[in-house]
């Protein structure tokens, strides 16, 4: 029973320095990242706003984001679980789609970009595409009253390169993109 109690010990001690390790180099690696693993607050118009994490836009004259299967509560992240094969996830894709389309009737039969439709694996996602906010220009546009040129600059000033040149896919922030959009004259 010694020899099993002191190995026990040893295995503790070994894991112990290995999870140490491993949260050392997780919060040494976020520390380089662009926010340094912190939240990206933002002050606009007397409220509070957290970039990272995805806001509801419903007004025509705004950039819509991904759909939120937890309603954008922070607090209750998570997906729907539902897969590409389910016939009632289906169901919700294409009336996600009819209304896309519905709401921008300029864009006529070009294919919708599928953030537009799907909601992300936290539901909580505060970007989209660049091709996702240029699908939505022409009703922008037409709805401030602003040129479609106008708006294309506005995404294209507003995109997020990937991190480095490298990691991940370039990006717009819904919320940013919506607060610059506010502040075109």
């Amino acid at each position: 029973m010694k020899n099993h109690i002191v190995s026990a010990f040893r295995l503790t001690l070994v894991m112990l320095a290995v999870v140490g390790i491993y949260l050392l180099v997780v919060y040494g690696g976020s520390k380089i990242l662009p926010t340094k693993g912190n939240a990206e607050i933002i002050n606009y118009k007397g409220q509070k706003f957290y970039a990272n994490i995805g806001q509801e836009f419903k007004s025509e004259k705004y950039f819509h984001g991904r759909p939120s299967s937890v309603n954008y509560n922070a607090a209750g992240s998570g997906g729907s679980n539902k897969g590409p094969s389910n016939e009632e996830y289906l169901e919700t894709v294409q009336k996600r789609i009819d209304t896309i389309k519905l709401q921008n009737p300029e864009m006529g039969n070009v294919h919708v970009p599928v953030e537009l439709v799907t909601a992300s694996g936290s539901g909580l996602d505060p970007d989209i595409s660049e091709e996702g906010a240029l699908y939505q220009a022409k009703r922008i546009a037409n709805t401030r009253r602003l040129s479609v040129e106008q708006i294309n600059n506005l995404i294209k000033n507003q995109t997020e390169k990937p991190f480095l040149g490298l990691f991940g896919p370039s990006k717009v922030n819904v919320l940013k993109l919506n607060i610059a959009l506010d502040q075109l004259k």
